[in-house]
């Protein structure tokens, strides 16, 4: 995999010489299996569709358009590193264990970071990467992902962060989440949590989350 540093130096170094080799040739893989086809034509890179910016360093609402694309991934993405041929030859796993997994993070449930305080969440992710997406964040992820998965063994947790997250964003996309499981219990929550609701936005979920499950299983 490819890890980006940057290192500060009080020293004048000269410049290197442009990488100037193709040493993609004529592959297409990481542009055929980008979820979102964020990876260009032209070997450049639309950000604002990136799985790794929606989920890391994005603020706002992940657009509808690109949830369902966001799949299971949590936080980040690398299936175009994944993908690429020379990681592929070349990639070994690694024993530092600066880089090994916490065992919370193993794997990792949508409705274990539904429900997280900001308290919670800054003490289990301490030194952590994962901090990066903020704890409204974190848990807008949980909610799409959550939406994609469709279990309804996550509607109690959806349902609980919609009516009391503080996060109208979290609130936000545990709406269109529970639209997306459209079972009676999902709905029951949507329609229990929209007299109480005041935010706009987050209404508006609702009520599409609603309309999309009028068709929906129970």
């Amino acid at each position: 995999m490819i890890l980006l540093v940057e290192v500060l130096l009080e020293l004048d170094l000269p410049a290197d010489e442009p990488f100037a080799a193709d040493r993609c040739g004529a592959c297409r893989r990481c542009l055929e299996a980008c979820p979102t086809r964020c990876i260009l034509p032209d070997r450049t890179l639309d950000a604002s569709r990136c799985i790794s910016y929606l989920t890391i360093e994005g603020r706002g609402a992940i657009p509808g358009a690109l949830r369902e694309s966001v799949g299971d991934w949590l936080f980040g993405c690398d299936v175009c590193q994944s993908v690429c041929p020379w990681n592929a030859r070349f990639g070994r796993p690694t024993a530092d264990p600066a880089f090994a997994a916490r065992p919370i993070l193993a794997a990792p449930k949508p409705a274990d970071w539904l429900s997280l305080s900001q308290e919670e969440f800054s003490a289990r992710l301490r030194g952590s990467p994962l901090k990066r997406a903020r704890r409204a964040g974190l848990a807008r992820n949980a909610a799409v992902v959550a939406g994609n998965l469709r279990r309804p063994a996550d509607v109690p947790a959806l349902g609980h962060a919609l009516r009391e997250d503080p996060s109208p964003l979290v609130r936000a996309h545990a709406a269109w989440a529970l639209g997306r499981i459209g079972d009676a219990p999902a709905r029951r929550w949507l329609r229990q949590a929209l007299p109480l609701e005041l935010e706009a936005g987050v209404r508006s979920e609702i009520h599409a989350a609603l309309a999309d499950g009028a068709e929906g299983p129970g």
